[in-house]
């Protein structure tokens, strides 16, 4: 299984990024991929995705800017969406790790993209233009 490191530098404090990015109403300003739209299910989310309804679970709010996230595929399978908030010199890094699982090639490609621009999304809110997204 292949894991690749999707990263955006927000000159913002990293405290207003993560409450930000933990707020899940936030999540259709930034969060294309995910919350086209979605509903709540005690302390789950319900959206709805190409692959049919999936559930999603976020770690409890932290000190640490931990935003790991559970995602339950339609067909019972759970996905372990490893994502942080980090001190960076310039403000915030967010830092969100991909894995390939059971995607070719190019869906995994196609899935860094897709987060790689949400992560540009995320920047745009704080109000500073696209500069770049680091895919490592």
């Amino acid at each position: 299984m292949i894991s690749r490191h999707v990263s955006a530098v927000i000159p913002a404090p990293p405290e207003a990024v993560y409450d930000f990015l933990a707020d899940v109403d936030n999540l259709t300003a930034w969060a294309a991929g995910l919350a086209s739209g979605f509903t709540r299910d005690g302390d789950d989310l319900l959206a709805e995705s190409p692959m049919g309804t999936v559930r999603v679970r976020f770690v409890p709010r932290n000190a640490f800017g931990v935003l790991d996230h559970d995602v339950t595929l339609p067909d019972g399978t759970v996905v372990n969406n490893p994502l942080r908030v980090l001190a960076h010199p310039d403000g915030a890094e967010v830092v969100f790790t991909v894995r390939q699982l059971s995607m070719t090639d190019d869906e995994f490609e196609r899935d860094c993209a897709a987060v790689a621009a949400d992560l540009e999304s995320v920047r745009a809110v704080f109000g500073r233009p696209r500069s770049g997204t680091s895919i490592t």
